[in-house]
């Protein structure tokens, strides 16, 4: 019996010959997935890439390889199962049956479909990731904010795009009665999500009243910290403590808002209690000293005010006010804690000293 015989023998309906190309596709498949994937990966990369581009194959590569490989091993498969049918014992039924052969095809389908729409997501990463480092050399700081804006939408209609594949031609509906139905239902709907549309809408207002900008210092209701995106639903906001606070944008909208990164200006205002025990000429004597630090301090303004304010219940109280010229807030505590270092050697060096709350008991015999 020759080579030839052997391939023509029968198994479960199927030659040999059959199965052989069936197993060898898959063997390939996974031997040179790997490699096919970089080499496909390589090849798109070179279709996207011009002088400009800021981000190396190596993350285009990185993104891709993987939903590329399932891809080529599905087309494989499919190639490779051309050759084989099903067993005629199994009495299977066709493929618009439900059964074993219906659930097979179908399965497969659902899979290809995935591989095709995560590919696509992983293309809009990667452009995004191209726009993100290009808007970084930017001093505008909305194209920062709307980039990841425009991602979500491109993901959304992927999204969109692949649900309607899928049930057209996985689950056989009709697309054109479905988007009727939905153009009907969509009142319905909107009212039943009435919250998460005035959370849309906000964020779209955020973008073109622009209240602020990803990077910006804002105060909340009883958060505060740093704009770290701007979404459909909310606003991301790291605090000064690196939580993560979520905020919906429609409390960013109507609640009232303070963003400090718009402050040209930073101020600072406190009381220096001394001692009862201070005379006036000492009182004088501090408030002109810490009055001429401030106005000699590198980082405050001119409009700085020291004044002997008021006599307290346990001190004589200064006010001391000046501003930072400076909206950032590792500027503003660097020289609060400047100050205060020298506010205490002024009082140190007239002789005086800091009250603290006490209580003077007279005793009568």
């Amino acid at each position: 019996m020759d080579l030839e015989q052997i391939l023509m023998i029968e198994f479960l309906g199927n030659t040999i010959e059959a199965y052989t190309w069936f197993f060898g596709a898959i063997l390939l498949g996974l031997i040179f997935r790997k490699l096919i994937s970089k080499y496909l990966s390589h090849l798109l990369f070179k279709t996207v890439k011009n002088k400009n581009l800021d981000v190396g194959s190596e993350k285009f590569d990185q993104l891709l390889t993987k939903p590329i490989g399932l891809f080529i091993m599905l087309s494989i498969i499919y190639l490779g199962s051309s050759h084989i049918q099903y067993p005629p014992g199994w009495n299977l039924g066709s493929e618009n049956e439900i059964g074993l052969k219906m659930l097979i095809n179908k399965g497969f389908a659902l899979i290809f479909i995935y591989s095709i729409c995560w590919i696509l997501l992983k293309m809009i990463d990667f452009a995004g990731l191209i726009l993100l480092k290009r808007a970084e050399l930017t001093e505008n700081k909305m194209d920062d904010q709307l980039i990841p804006f425009i991602i979500e939408i491109g993901k959304i209609f992927i999204y969109i795009f692949g649900i309607f594949i899928i049930m057209g031609n996985i689950f056989n509906v009709n697309i054109a009665a479905l988007a009727t139905g939905l153009g009907i239902g969509g009142v319905a709907l909107a009212m039943a999500s009435k919250e998460s549309l005035e959370n849309l809408l906000g964020s779209f207002t955020i973008f073109f009243d622009q209240p602020f900008t990803v990077g910006d210092v804002v105060i909340v209701g009883s958060v505060t910290g740093t704009i770290e995106k701007v979404g459909f639903r909310s606003t991301r906001i790291r605090t000064f403590d690196k939580s993560l606070v979520t905020v919906p944008n429609k409390k960013m909208i109507d609640a009232e808002l303070d963003n400090l990164g718009l402050r040209s200006v930073r101020r600072v205002k406190f009381n220096v209690g001394l001692t009862y025990e201070t005379s006036s000429e000492q009182m004088k004597a501090i408030v002109n000293d810490i009055q001429e630090m401030i106005n000699l301090h590198k980082t405050t303004n001119q409009d700085g005010r020291v004044r002997f304010q008021e006599f307290g219940a346990s001190s004589l109280d200064i006010m001391v006010m000046y501003f930072v010229d400076s909206p950032r807030w590792e500027d503003l505590i660097n020289v609060k804690e400047d100050v205060n270092y020298k506010i205490m050697e002024i009082v140190k060096k007239h002789k005086s000293d800091f009250a603290f709350p006490s209580r003077t008991v007279y005793l009568q015999k």
